[in-house]
């Protein structure tokens, strides 16, 4: 196990997470209700009057600091996944859900609550639920795979289908990065638990093949859109299209973050969660060390925005606390063994 790894895929995330376009609408919500309400109306005139200077999030007279860029809802949930991985396994994951209160998440995420206060309890929590094909559960899952760990329990709380597949996806893919830092190995670690018949399967090797038809990560944005984006979907969360976007811009930037990152911010209609798997990936394959320090002081405190309780936490932090926690659970265990 690698600490500089797991570090890696932590504030890979939080950078891809950052580097989106949603990042700024997600850290707005720490303004007042009246700044995106300006806002809604900034955007409804333009409509109205054909006006081609579109609006973006802003402070006016509130103050500036959340719209900085910083991570955003994907490294919060992350960070909120690793401080609540129970690594004995005696407690019920649906357990963890019921305890939140007062945050902001997706639609996947919201409906399990709803689902879980009027008793279904997961699969069926995630199951029976609109958005069962989000990728909330490969955010989360990243947590799970920085320490070897299967992902399903968590992501049926809020997921099914391709929303769990995308889940094992992403935890495979970052295991076998921090353990190996070889971004092909990750992929193939992948490819391996995506039966090729699911859109999710098809689509993550129709995006590898693209990619490296491509030959390079910048160069494969518009293979990617032609071939994974319909433009149809009304949401950037899908994770049949954002986890193959992940492994194959990972993949074609040889595991380097630079490069895999800033591509998968281009492709808006993924941009939610694209550009933060993608900077989990290849976060996990080159380290910590290899993120450049800049992005590393911008990403590493978490705002809140989604997650109040995690205002100000470091995430840094939270990846050597999970990994802390994890190497006193193996020693632990070992010593039980013995006696």
């Amino acid at each position: 196990m690698s600490g500089d790894r797991i570090r890696g895929a932590f504030a890979g995330l939080a950078v891809g997470d950052a580097a989106g376009w949603p990042a700024g609408r997600h850290r707005s919500a720490l303004h007042a209700p009246w700044s995106r309400r300006l806002y809604r109306e900034l955007d409804a005139f333009a409509e109205e009057h054909r006006v081609t200077t579109l609006p973006v999030p802003f402070a006016l007279n509130q103050p500036v600091a959340p719209l900085r860029i910083g991570p955003s809802d994907d490294a919060e949930w992350l960070a909120w996944t690793a401080l609540t991985i129970d690594l004995r396994g005696g407690r019920p994951r649906a357990e963890a859900f019921r305890e939140l209160t007062d945050v902001r998440a997706r639609i996947s995420v919201a409906t399990a609550l709803d689902n879980l206060a009027k008793g279904v309890e997961p699969p069926a929590s995630g199951h029976d639920n609109p958005h069962h094909f989000d990728d909330a559960a490969a955010i989360r899952a990243v947590a799970y795979g920085a320490i070897g760990r299967d992902p399903t329990e968590d992501a049926q709380v809020t997921n099914a289908l391709d929303g769990v597949l995308g889940a094992r996806a992403m935890a495979a893919a970052v295991a076998e990065a921090v353990a190996s830092g070889q971004v092909g190995r990750a992929v193939e670690a992948a490819l391996a638990v995506l039966p090729p018949d699911t859109a999710i399967g098809h689509n993550a090797r129709a995006a590898l093949d693209a990619a490296r038809a491509a030959g390079d990560p910048f160069a494969a944005v518009p293979a990617l859109d032609a071939v994974l984006l319909d433009h149809v979907y009304s949401y950037a969360v899908g994770a049949a299209q954002t986890v193959p976007v992940a492994l194959a811009l990972a993949e074609a930037a040889g595991g380097e973050l630079g490069r895999a990152v800033p591509a998968a911010a281009c492709l808006a209609p993924v941009a939610d969660s694209a550009p933060a798997l993608t900077g989990a990936l290849a976060g996990a394959c080159g380290g910590f060390d290899a993120i450049p320090e800049g992005w590393i002081a911008s990403v590493r405190t978490l705002a809140g925005c989604c997650l109040p309780d995690l205002a100000g936490r470091d995430l840094i932090e939270v990846a050597d606390n999970l990994t802390s926690r994890l190497t006193t659970h193996h020693t632990s265990h070992h010593t039980e063994g013995i006696a």
